[in-house]
């Protein structure tokens, strides 16, 4: 949603942003519309392999999980889709309907190759989701296949927690019972065709 040829992007408020039709991509930063990471097949298997370890582990506990296109007002003129949210099942439970304000337990974000997509995901979103009282962050770098967790600290500033490239993880914080098999995920991946598809 874009002004005129040669003009600034329309402003949004969060609720005008929150009503945008799921073919209006975009998060919202301060107060404008601005183009998402675009994602590729190997984010995407990425995604979608965890979504279901997710899912896996904490439905049956009573918890939830959901994709990207959840939006959260994470600051007052700012909104953000991560690539995956949960929420424990002791944790308040976001609206049925509209932006969320209620902060998840955990936010994933999976970083795509471009230096702009990695800033944002590795200094604007880890200020971002302090803020918003995220206790655990992932940030996901399948070029560097590495994971690592941040956990918020009493000063509302996140600390590195763990960081692993492979083999099955159990001792993940914040998440008993939880196992993921980060040589599987590669793996899974590791499936797709080649760099790039022929002509290009």
């Amino acid at each position: 949603m874009y002004g005129p040829v040669g003009h600034e992007p329309l402003r949004l408020t969060l609720a005008e942003w929150a009503k945008l039709a799921e073919d209006d991509d975009g998060e919202l930063v301060d107060g404008q519309l601005v183009e998402e990471e675009v994602p590729d097949a190997v984010h995407e298997t990425i995604v979608r392999w965890l979504l279901m370890v997710l899912s896996a582990w904490i439905i049956p506990r009573g918890g939830l999980t959901f994709a990207s296109e959840l939006k959260f007002a994470v600051r007052r003129e700012r909104g953000r889709k991560p690539d995956l949210s949960v929420y424990l099942p002791s944790d308040t439970r976001p609206p049925r309907r509209g932006v969320v304000r209620v902060p998840p337990a955990i936010m994933i974000e999976v970083v795509s190759p471009s230096p702009r997509d990695a800033r944002r995901d590795r200094v604007d979103k880890l200020a971002e989701y302090a803020e918003f009282g995220v206790r655990f962050y992932w940030i996901v770098d399948p070029a560097e296949r590495l994971l690592e967790v941040y956990e918020l600290g009493d000063n509302r500033r996140y600390q590195h927690a763990l960081g692993a490239s492979e083999g099955a993880v159990e001792s993940i914080p914040g998440c008993d019972g939880l196992t993921v098999d980060l040589s599987a995920m590669w793996a899974e991946a590791d499936k797709l065709g080649p760099e790039e598809a022929d002509g290009e």
